[in-house]
Order: structure tokens, then C-alpha cells, then sequence
């Protein structure tokens, strides 16, 4: 598997390989000895699927608080997203800041998300289909969310002047200065 750090390195594409021949194609998108070899020892406890019919759907900015908060392994099985993660953790050089990979079906990449990162993102193509681990399970007491559009983080959604498509519940997150901090960033005094 290929690993690049994206700008804030803690976000990662993973890119596995793939064995093919004419009957097809095999390739594992999980192994831990390999991704521990690249510094990412996980244990995956929940797997999620969605399917956003429309293009332009767009999902999040989502996070868990503590102790159920997530690491995230999102791929595309059908269709095209960008995907986007905003560091939400207390005394980081990168606070509020974003990052954003394309990940799709044909480019065969995936996004780790780390814990400490609000996670969302927005469906390119119609009936696109995202498959994506995740390292505790769902809890709606520890369920919190952030302003797709909060103009203090500044996300370059690609839009192209069509409205996102969103959940009741995205459309009236609170925006990142509403929110209480609960992660801090290693390194940063308590």
C-alpha cells in the first residue's frame, strides 16, 4: 500500500494495491501489520455504508466526543467525494484548520481520519456509495456536529453554485466557536 500525510500530517491517503487479472481484481483495504508498519495501529469496531442518491449531497461535519470518539477509514465504492477533515483539537498549530482529499471508486484511494478532526464530506457524482470504518461505535450522546459553512474554518466545498444537499441536523450545526473543545492536542498544556 502507498501512504502520503496530507498537509495536516495526521490525515493520510492510503492507497492499496491491487492484484488483478482478467477475471478481475483483489486487494486487502485492511491489514494491521501493514498499517501498523506505517505508524497506524488501529482496531476497527463498527463498519458504515451510506448512498446519497443526489450529487452535491453533503454529509457532516461530524465527531464524537470522548470516550466514544473515532478514528475513520472512509473509501467510495461507487461514484466520487471530497472528503474533508477540520482539526478540532485544543492547542494544535493546525486548529480550525481543513484539509480535503478527492476519494472515489476508480482513483481506489481511501482517507484516515483521525480522532480530534470533525469529518464530512461531499458526493460528487449521483448514487455515490461510501464504505468506512470506524474505531468505537456510534453514540448518540457523544453524536456532535460543526456548521458545514462555518466561514471562520472556510471550506472550499466544490459546489459549482448548486445548494448542498443536507440532513435537517447539518443544516443547523453550531458553527466552531459555539462548540466546547474536547480534544486537545498532544503536546498542548492541560
Amino acid at each position: 500500500m502507498d501512504v502520503r500525510r496530507l498537509a495536516i500530517p495526521d490525515v493520510m491517503e492510503i492507497v492499496p494495491r491491487k492484484f488483478g487479472d482478467e477475471r478481475g481484481f483483489f486487494a486487502e483495504t485492511w491489514s494491521r501489520p501493514r498499517f501498523a508498519a506505517h505508524g497506524v495501529d488501529l482496531q476497527w469496531v463498527q463498519d458504515n455504508q451510506s448512498m446519497s442518491a443526489p450529487p452535491f449531497t453533503l454529509r457532516g461535519l461530524h465527531y464524537q466526543a470522548p470516550p466514544f470518539a473515532q478514528d475513520k477509514l472512509v473509501r467510495v465504492l461507487r461514484g466520487r467525494i471530497l472528503d474533508v477533515a477540520v482539526d478540532i483539537r485544543a492547542g494544535s498549530a493546525t486548529y480550525g484548520r481543513w484539509v480535503a482529499l478527492e476519494v472515489s471508486a476508480a482513483a481506489f484511494n481511501q482517507i484516515l481520519v483521525p480522532k480530534g478532526f470533525a469529518h464530512g464530506f461531499l458526493t460528487l457524482e449521483p448514487d455515490t456509495e461510501v464504505f468506512y470504518k470506524v474505531s468505537a461505535p456510534y453514540s448518540a450522546e457523544h453524536d456532535r456536529g460543526i456548521r458545514w459553512s462555518d466561514p471562520a474554518i472556510g471550506i472550499d466545498w466544490p459546489l459549482v453554485g448548486a445548494e448542498p444537499v443536507l440532513s435537517a441536523r447539518d443544516a443547523a450545526a453550531p458553527l466552531l466557536a459555539q462548540v466546547d473543545t474536547v480534544f486537545r492536542s498532544e503536546g498542548a498544556a492541560s
